[in-house]
């Protein structure tokens, strides 16, 4: 009988970091979506760790694109595809949030807008890990990197970061979802939802970077599990254009106690502290809004 690891289709055996976020991700993309895909990688943390010449990790068709183009071959590969009468294998874009946010978004973009048979796979670490650690549009407020750094004048990050699901969404693409690694069932349902799907798709997943972020390895699912308990990353679907809260927490954690694991926010004054609750507690209110499930206004009476 074959082993756990054996079956897995993204295998072990990749140069990730201990407890990397995006390498757990493509475990559960992998074993969800299985063997019938065509995946297209851009260049990335995950291509650069799994699929060092000659070895691979990958126990499914895969390929290499650039930085900015992955959605464009998907393209092509799907119109191959359709030619040969194929309307069972579906080809999936893995990208991380710099390829996508960032350098490849023209082509993201009009992959949606032509509509391609295309499931598109961001695994979000919030920064560009493969490259030195510098910001993407995915790093949140107040985050240390290379490029956002810390001193006398700028104290991290000072924008907020892309609401990608909503960008997508507001493509008129019939599904875009986010996802975590830490909610593996949810994860699993958009997944499958998004494969089942003809036409272009998205899921961007919460895959936090131990490197990056700065906090042990060991406690990659429980940073990725309080981003989502905080209201920091929320677990959401947009199906033609209706939006859908997922997990709502009953007793959402204080923003503090998730950032407070990561090194990239420990220089946070008590006001940015006190702007990012605020930014989460505005988002989520909006996303319950969205969702139909704010609570009713108190009606207006004329004159007041």
């Amino acid at each position: 009988m074959s082993s756990q690891s054996e079956m897995h289709l993204y295998a072990p055996g990749h140069s990730g970091c201990p407890g990397c976020g995006p390498s757990n991700a493509l475990i559960q993309v992998c074993d969800t979506l299985g063997k019938d895909i065509i995946v297209v990688n851009a260049t990335g943390c995950m291509e650069i760790t799994s699929s060092q010449y000659p070895q691979t990790a990958w126990r499914v068709p895969y390929i290499h694109s650039l930085f900015e183009n992955a959605p464009a071959v998907a393209s092509g590969v799907a119109a191959a595809l359709r030619a040969q009468g194929n309307n069972h294998t579906k080809v999936v874009v893995i990208a991380g949030d710099g390829a996508t946010y960032d350098i490849g978004f023209g082509s993201f973009s009009g992959m949606m807008d032509r509509g391609e048979n295309v499931l598109y796979v961001c695994y979000d670490n919030q920064l560009y890990a493969n490259t030195g650690v510098q910001k993407s549009g995915a790093t949140p407020y107040g985050a240390e990197t290379t490029t956002t750094i810390v001193g006398k004048v700028h104290k991290g990050k000072e924008t907020e970061r892309k609401q990608i699901v909503e960008i997508a969404a507001a493509h008129g693409i019939p599904y875009a979802a986010s996802a975590s690694i830490a909610y593996y069932a949810d994860l699993q349902m958009k997944l499958k939802k998004a494969k089942a799907i003809n036409g272009t798709t998205f899921v961007t997943i919460d895959a936090p970077c131990c490197l990056g972020a700065g906090f042990d390895g060991g406690i990659t699912f429980k940073v990725a599990k309080l981003a989502v308990q905080s209201r920091l990353w929320f677990l959401f679907e947009v199906e033609n254009g209706k939006y859908k809260l997922n997990f709502n927490p009953a007793n959402p954690k204080p923003v503090r106690e998730y950032l407070e694991l990561q090194k990239r926010f420990k220089h946070l004054s008590e006001e940015q502290f006190d702007h990012i609750q605020r930014q989460a507690n505005l988002t989520y209110e909006v996303l319950l809004e969205k969702s139909g499930m704010a609570s009713p206004k108190p009606e207006q009476k004329p004159g007041q």
